[in-house]
């Protein structure tokens, strides 16, 4: 079994491209308590690069949208 690489986790970049108007990316915090820290709204054509660090262990997406990461490509559905 190969041994977890926190760093090469914490690098991971995933692109979110909108495929509506006012697709919703929310990043939450790591930790005891899981809080909301940050949010874009991007519109159809956007594309916004994010990655997960020592503060962001999720980001929700609300909206429809294509998610390119290393597990490959996931749509996620409208508002």
């Amino acid at each position: 079994m190969e041994k977890f690489d926190l760093e090469k986790a914490y690098s991971d970049y995933i692109v979110i491209a909108a495929e509506e108007n006012g697709v919703n990316v929310i990043g939450l915090t790591r930790g005891k308590d899981t809080r909301l820290h940050h949010t874009e709204i991007i519109d159809k054509g956007e594309v916004l690069v994010a990655q997960f660090t020592e503060q962001t262990s999720a980001i929700k997406i609300r909206g429809k949208a294509k998610i390119y990461c290393s597990h490959g490509v996931i749509e996620s559905g409208s508002k």
